[in-house]
């Protein structure tokens, strides 16, 4: 790892696409002085304020926490907010994440996504009568579920995921990590609906457990193992 202060040259090489001027994707390398203490999103950042201003990108919290500028760096999806200049190369590549439609530049359309996370209904389902105050749940039952409620949808774990590649239909682990959120909640009463979308053709089945998902997660979530307890419950009845 190298040193976290002092400057230093590098070079990043940015994988554009700008559909009004090209019809095709290019590559375009960028020379620039960071300090050791910058992140990759201050490198970006720099580049469009300096550089090149039509250089397209997305990010908003800057802190790991809205999983907007999630983009595929030197081969591995990553949070540009997240990686330090200090322990990457002088020869950055960025690309966008691969199994989404690219919009421009660095930016997908993250539509798709979002619509087959609606599909697996991320909310709470309970008929019964609200309480006065909240639904209560033991410390135990909470522990069930905790690290699936840690997903910041940034669309790492499905971009770095082959089947995705090969298939635009399948819901892929994003989805099903909500899902698992709500299927293990004691509080909610949609497990076996939420389990009948996912048994379907397009579902769980399709993973192949290749644990890409779990290395690109920036939240650290264990995706590939939410996606067998799912496959799991499916298989026994929601235990």
């Amino acid at each position: 790892m190298a040193g976290n202060s002092g400057k230093r040259q590098v070079r990043i090489r940015v994988k554009r696409f700008q559909p009004d001027q090209k019809a095709e994707a290019f590559w375009q390398d960028f020379d620039l002085e960071v300090e050791g203490s910058d992140r990759l999103l201050d490198a970006l950042n720099k580049i469009k304020w300096t550089l090149d201003g039509t250089l397209t990108f997305r990010r908003s919290c800057a802190h790991g926490v809205c999983g907007s500028d999630a983009m595929r760096v030197n081969g591995r999806n990553r949070l540009a907010c997240k990686l330090m200049m200090a322990d990457l190369g002088a020869r950055i590549t960025i690309e966008p994440m691969l199994g989404f439609p690219v919009v421009r530049d660095l930016v997908v359309d993250m539509d798709p996504f979002l619509a087959k996370y609606e599909k697996i209904k991320p909310y709470l389902i309970n008929d019964e009568p609200a309480p006065r105050t909240e639904r209560l749940q033991s410390p135990e039952d909470r522990d069930r579920y905790d690290e699936t409620t840690k997903c910041i949808l940034c669309g790492a774990c499905t971009g770095s995921c082959p089947s995705v590649w090969a298939n635009a239909e399948w819901v892929g682990p994003a989805a099903i990590v909500n899902a698992h959120r709500f299927i293990f909640d004691s509080r909610d009463h949609a497990a076996a609906e939420r389990l009948g979308i996912l048994s379907d053709r397009n579902g769980v089945w399709r993973c192949r457990t290749i644990f890409n998902c779990s290395e690109a997660c920036p939240r650290g979530i264990h995706v590939t193992d939410a996606i067998e307890e799912v496959k799991r419950a499916i298989v026994y009845g929601g235990e």
